[in-house]
């Protein structure tokens, strides 16, 4: 080896070793800012509420859910086939319209019509 090859590849050891150093110390430099960042972030939100501050169950107890049968709601038609209905023009949602059934038996499963499609099942019989 010469003199000169011997200054290339100092030259090429001592720049492939520090390029990931300097890389390194700026990865490192950008972790701590972003940390105290979010510290000083942290500290400028209002604290979590206190246990006397947390939301309680009224006083007459749970608020109980209500099922219902309720009767199904027709969707008007169009005056002639070329018109198309506007939101406005159809009913809302909700209790606006719909009433609440005179029959509240819900349909339950009968036997011999279970199981989905490819299930195996017999069906319907």
């Amino acid at each position: 080896m010469t003199a000169q090859s011997l200054e290339v590849a100092a030259t090429e050891g001592l720049v492939g070793g520090v390029f990931p150093l300097l890389a390194g110390i700026v990865v490192t430099i950008g972790l701590i800012w972003a940390v105290r960042l979010g510290i000083r972030v942290r500290r400028r939100e209002p604290a979590p509420p206190r246990p006397e501050e947390q939301p309680r169950l009224p006083e007459s107890g749970p608020v109980l859910e209500v099922s219902e049968m309720r009767e199904p709601d027709e969707v008007p038609k169009a005056q002639n086939e070329s018109e198309r209905l506007t939101p406005h023009e159809l009913h809302g949602l909700g209790n606006v319209r719909s009433r609440r059934s005179d029959d509240q038996k819900r349909p339950r499963w009968s036997p011999g019509s279970s199981g989905g499609f490819g299930s195996g099942g017999a069906g319907r019989t």
